[in-house]
């Protein structure tokens, strides 16, 4: 059986995981501290919108999120909070389309903005919290871009930088359930990286030591707790069951609760219908992904080309697994004419070498050999996935199913 994720999956997953040892990014992302004003009223008109700005930004309505934070910004001027969470918007924009790097500056720009804010009014006040924590969360977000366009150094020198600040917050109050969020993000991937990635060992010796199952215990009491970080620890839980805990039934879980919660955003919907793919489960995953593919035609913010191959692909799978290969090579053929658009020539995607391979295979299935030995030939002109290469040189002397 062939399995595919998205090559764009496994290298983001080095990206994030990576830099989230060092970075304070979400903490930021999804932490303010009230105003003395505001902490006699909870409720307050700061606080509201702020949420109501950042449930836009995850259900990918960007415009209803710049409206509300650029006048954010025009009622309390002296809070980094419009800023940053402006700053915020353009990061889901490349989070959700990494291929398209046209948004890298002015993302760089607007975090530079919020740092020099936080600066000055650090200068007049160097324990001012809501300052420590834009400023932090800024530079993580800074070292995320970073590190996902490969600019290692870079993000390594901003985790450098941004650790002092959560430090700072977490010695200032420690019983803030949204700084507890950055803590179960720093105390998993501090121990599960140098695992996972031996050569990142030596910079540990700057850093903390983690704990994983501590951290995991962090992630999951902010993700119940915290005021404005229980949907990012959800996604992080999310994905470190999904990709390292190797526990789908607990990825799928917090994928199901986002998925309900923000149900037009793409990277929570793709994540559910993994889900169902990494349990054999097709039937379901089908249903998901058919959902996916028909707003990827309705060029839905997110939806893109990316997740149009990806829904093809497990859509071709499930045909294929059902009997109905015609149906199955039909999305098999989307997949493999998506792919050749978007990927650059001598560096196909996964998908693209798999969907041609199955071609293959469900043309053999068909009895039309001819057709068959043309995809086989075909995946040994491109890039070797697996053991793509070798299936294919073993099909051309023996037909699969033979």
């Amino acid at each position: 059986m062939i399995e595919l994720s998205d090559w764009r999956i496994n290298f983001m997953k080095r990206a994030i995981l990576i830099y989230s040892i060092f970075l304070v990014s979400q903490l930021l992302a999804t932490n303010l501290l009230p105003t003395e004003k505001d902490k006699t009223n909870p409720q307050s008109d700061f606080e509201t919108r702020i949420k109501k700005g950042i449930d836009f930004i995850y259900n990918i309505q960007f415009d209803s999120a710049e409206v509300t934070f650029k006048k954010l910004m025009l009622d309390y001027p002296e809070s980094p909070a419009g800023r940053f969470f402006l700053a915020m918007i353009d990061w889901w924009k490349i989070a959700i389309d990494p291929d398209n790097e046209s948004l890298d500056e002015i993302f760089f720009e607007k975090l530079e903005d919020v740092i020099y804010h936080c600066d000055q009014i650090l200068k007049r006040d160097e324990k001012n919290l809501e300052a420590i924590f834009f400023k932090g969360g800024a530079i993580g977000f800074r070292g995320r871009l970073r590190a996902l366009r490969d600019s290692w150094i870079k993000a390594a020198d901003d985790g450098r930088e941004a650790l002092p600040l959560l430090q700072l917050a977490w010695s200032i109050d420690s019983t803030n359930y949204d700084i507890l969020f950055g803590m179960g993000i720093y105390n998993y991937f501090a121990e599960v990286i140098p695992e996972q990635y031996p050569y990142i060992k030596p910079l540990m010796i700057f850093f903390p030591k983690g704990n994983k199952q501590l951290g995991i215990q962090q992630l999951k009491i902010a993700s119940e707790k915290a005021k404005y970080a229980s949907v990012e620890s959800k996604y992080f839980l999310l994905t470190l069951f999904y990709q390292f805990e190797e526990d789908i039934y607990q990825a799928r879980y917090y994928a199901s609760q986002l998925t309900q919660q923000y149900p037009m955003n793409p990277i929570f919907h793709r994540y559910l219908g993994r889900t169902y793919v990494k349990t054999g489960d097709y039937e379901n995953a089908a249903k998901i992904f058919s959902e996916i593919l028909e707003r990827g035609k309705l060029n839905l913010p997110g939806y893109t080309k990316n997740a149009m191959r990806e829904a093809s692909y497990y859509i071709g799978m499930n045909y294929r697994l059902k009997g109905m290969y015609d149906s199955s090579a039909y999305y098999f053929q989307k997949c493999l004419d998506i792919s050749k658009e978007i990927d650059k020539k001598g560096d196909e995607s996964g998908f693209q070498t798999s969907a041609a391979l199955n071609l293959g295979i469900v043309h053999d299935l068909m009895n039309k050999r001819e057709d068959a030995i043309k995809f086989y030939n075909y995946v040994l002109s491109i890039k070797d996935w697996g053991d793509s290469h070798s299936s294919a040189k073993k099909y051309l002397i023996s037909p699969y199913g033979k």
